[in-house]
This record gives structure tokens, C-alpha cells and sequence, in this order.
């Protein structure tokens, strides 16, 4: 069988991004802060002038300026943290990237499948299947690190022994129903298909979040999802596009 390479965005997710960046951007979107506040984080941080504009467009793609086909749902995710600011801006960050960029996606699928038994990792495994997906090259090799580092950051996981090893770290609860069929939604938008709904709370992108409510019962009365039964006793859930 052959292995298809993912297509992905000509921007690519090549930056660390520090938590705290992409919740200085999200406040700005949803006007509880500033532009100039996220601009005071990057000062602080020392970036060259090549690295901060690279960074900035990150940060863009994820909450000021996203893609033209992820406004709307950027904006619900923005709704929601005016809603209720104590829904993890991790979880929410962590949305929009899977959704915009499928290589940050990829990384965070493999570390989620590859952990699954034994809560852990190597970083070189990682490695290997995203060379093999996207290419051996140095950009390969360097985003992923760029990746890795930023989920780090977001509290997903741990790097130990020289980052040889990546450690799950326990999984943040989402509670919020708003929340949850948000991160079902970010999910079908990396996957790029609809999928059953027997398997949502399992999805190796999302790993690093809990998503407690009842699935089946909140995706089928969700505006911005279609639940459709294939076969006798399966349920599947997509967007709407898949099934126009």
C-alpha cells in the first residue's frame, strides 16, 4: 500500500509558540486585551526580527487573522472563552492548530497513539513517521521539534532525558458542552471526514484533553454537526460540507 503524504498549509507551523502568546492573542480577538500586550510577551522574549514576524503569523492563523475557511469557527472559539474564561485557553489553542495546521495535527496524533499503552514515548519514533509522512529533510525535523516544544509549553506533555522521551501528562477535563463539541468539531477538520461517534472520546489528536460529557447526545443536537446512521448499529459524526 502506498503511503500518501498529508497536504498541508503553505504556512506552516515553524515556530514555538508559548502559551502564553496564544492566550495574549485569543484576549485580543475577544477584546479583553491588547494587540499590544501580545506585542510586550514577544519584547520580552528577545525574538529576532525574522523570528518574531514568523511568529506572529502563527499567531494570526490562530486566533487574530485565521484562514478564510476557519473564521467561523475561530469566532465560536473566541465566543466561548468570552462565555466562560475558565475553559482551558490550551484546549482552545490547541483546536485552532490541529484545525489550521495539519502537521502540528500529525505530531500531536502520533505522540497520542504512540503513548497510549505506557503514557510515554520516544521523541525519535515521532520523528521517524513524520519523515516518512512529510519528507527527511531539516525543515521536517526542525518544525517537529518547534511542535514538541510548544505542547510542552501547553502542559500536553513532558520532555525528559534530553527530550529523548515524551511523558503524557494527565489529561485536562473539558466540561463545558460548548467546549466539547468545539474540540469534536477541530477534530473533523484535521481528520478531514466523518468518523463514528463510538470513537470520539478516543482520538489520539486530542489526547492531552478529557472530554466529559455525553458524546453521542451532544454532537446530535449540535448546529454545526451532522450525526447520520451507517449500517444497523453505527453512528457517524461530520460536518456538514462532507455530506452537502
Amino acid at each position: 500500500m502506498t503511503r500518501q503524504k498529508i497536504s498541508s498549509p503553505k504556512i506552516g507551523f515553524d515556530r514555538y509558540i508559548a502559551l502564553d502568546w496564544a492566550a495574549a492573542a485569543l484576549r485580543a480577538r475577544a477584546e479583553s486585551g491588547t494587540v499590544d500586550d501580545l506585542n510586550e510577551l514577544l519584547d520580552a522574549a528577545g525574538l529576532g526580527v525574522e523570528a518574531r514576524k514568523k511568529t506572529r503569523t502563527v499567531l494570526n492563523r490562530l486566533w487574530l487573522q485565521p484562514r478564510p475557511e476557519l473564521a467561523d469557527f475561530a469566532q465560536r472559539g473566541v465566543d466561548i472563552y468570552k462565555s466562560d474564561p475558565s475553559v482551558p485557553i490550551a484546549a482552545l489553542t490547541w483546536g485552532m492548530a490541529i484545525a489550521t495546521y495539519p502537521f502540528f495535527g500529525k505530531v500531536a496524533e502520533l505522540i497520542g497513539r504512540l503513548s497510549s499503552l505506557q503514557g510515554d514515548c520516544a521523541s525519535a519514533e515521532v520523528h521517524r513517521r513524520m519523515s516518512e509522512i512529510y519528507g527527511e529533510r531539516e525543515g521536517t525535523l526542525r518544525m517537529t521539534n518547534m511542535v514538541l516544544q510548544s505542547q510542552a509549553n501547553w502542559g500536553a506533555i513532558e520532555r525528559v532525558e534530553k527530550g529523548k522521551r515524551l511523558i503524557r501528562m494527565a489529561p485536562i477535563r473539558i466540561s463545558s458542552e460548548e467546549s466539547v463539541t468545539w474540540l469534536v468539531e477541530a477534530v473533523l477538520r484535521y481528520v478531514n471526514k466523518a468518523f463514528p461517534v463510538s470513537v470520539l472520546s478516543s482520538q489520539a489528536v486530542i489526547f492531552p484533553f478529557m472530554l466529559d460529557q455525553p458524546l453521542g447526545y451532544l454532537v446530535s443536537k449540535s448546529p454545526n454537526l451532522v450525526v447520520y446512521s451507517q449500517g444497523v448499529n453505527s453512528q457517524f459524526v461530520s460536518l456538514p460540507s462532507f455530506v452537502s
